[in-house]
C-alpha cells in the first residue's frame, strides 16, 4: 500500500502544521523519511476563498517527489495547467466526476495514469466538498466508481467527508466496497492501527495529513507499518 503524506496549504502556508509554514520544507522532510509521493491540496482554491496559484507552481517545480494534486478540480483548463506544471497525478473532483463526458475527455487527453477520480461521500451518497453549492447526489460511491471505471479510470480517492480531518478512523467499509479500481482512502486516519487496517483491506493507498502534523506517528513509522 502506498502512503501519501498530505501537504495542505491555506493562506500561503501549510495548514494545521505547527512545525513549518513552508510547504517545500515539509515535502523535503517527508522525502528524507522515505515517502515516495506527496498529496498536495490548495484549500483556498478548493473552498472558493482564493488561491495559492504561484505557491502551487513553485511547489510543483521544487518538490523532491511526485505530487498528487487535489482540491475540487473540475475544468479541463485547470487540470491541463497543473499537469503542465509538473503534477504527477491530478484528482478530478467529485462534482466534475459526475460529468461522464468530461471524465472521458480528460482520460482520453491525459491518460488514466495521470488522473484519479475523487469520490467524496456522506451517508452513503456522493457529496462533493468543493466550492460549489452544497449538494448530495442521488448516487452511491460504488455507482459512481462503476461509471468512471467503464470510462477507463484506474484510480479512485475515496473520502468520507464526515471523517476528513477528524481523526475518527477511515471509512474502510466504504473504500473496500469499490471494486475493480485502485482505491486510495482519505479522511480520518489517526493511528498506525488505522493504516494497518487499510493495508489489510487491500487498498492501494492512504492519504495522511493531520496525524502526521500532530506527531501521532512519523512517515518512517507509517511506511514500516504498511510494509509489515
Amino acid at each position: 500500500m502506498e502512503l501519501y503524506p498530505a501537504v495542505d496549504v491555506r493562506g500561503g502556508r501549510v495548514a494545521r502544521s505547527a512545525a513549518s509554514d513552508d510547504p517545500l520544507a515539509v515535502a523535503r522532510r517527508y522525502a528524507r523519511d522515505g515517502a515516495r509521493w506527496i498529496h498536495f491540496v490548495d484549500l483556498d482554491r478548493a473552498h472558493g476563498t482564493g488561491d495559492n496559484r504561484e505557491l502551487t507552481r513553485r511547489f510543483l517545480a521544487g518538490a523532491p517527489l511526485p505530487v498528487q494534486l487535489g482540491g475540487g478540480l473540475g475544468t479541463e483548463a485547470a487540470i491541463a495547467e497543473l499537469l503542465g506544471w509538473g503534477a504527477g497525478r491530478v484528482v478530478i473532483g467529485s462534482r466534475a466526476a459526475m460529468n461522464a463526458d468530461l471524465v472521458a475527455q480528460l482520460l482520453a487527453r491525459h491518460g488514466p495514469e495521470r488522473l484519479a477520480i475523487g469520490i467524496d461521500a456522506r451517508d452513503g451518497r456522493v457529496a462533493p466538498r468543493d466550492a460549489g453549492s452544497p449538494v448530495m447526489f442521488d448516487m452511491s460511491p460504488v455507482e459512481l466508481a462503476r461509471i468512471v471505471h467503464s470510462l477507463g479510470a484506474r484510480t479512485v480517492i475515496y473520502t468520507d467527508a464526515a471523517r476528513d480531518g477528524m481523526l475518527a478512523g477511515p471509512d474502510l467499509d466504504g473504500a473496500r466496497a469499490i471494486a475493480g479500481l485502485d482505491v486510495i482512502v482519505s479522511g480520518g486516519i489517526a493511528s498506525l492501527d488505522d493504516l494497518r487496517r487499510a493495508a489489510d483491506a487491500g487498498l492501494a493507498g492512504a492519504i495522511v495529513g493531520r496525524a502526521l502534523h500532530e506527531g501521532r506517528f512519523t512517515v518512517a513509522e507509517a511506511l514500516a507499518c504498511v510494509a509489515a
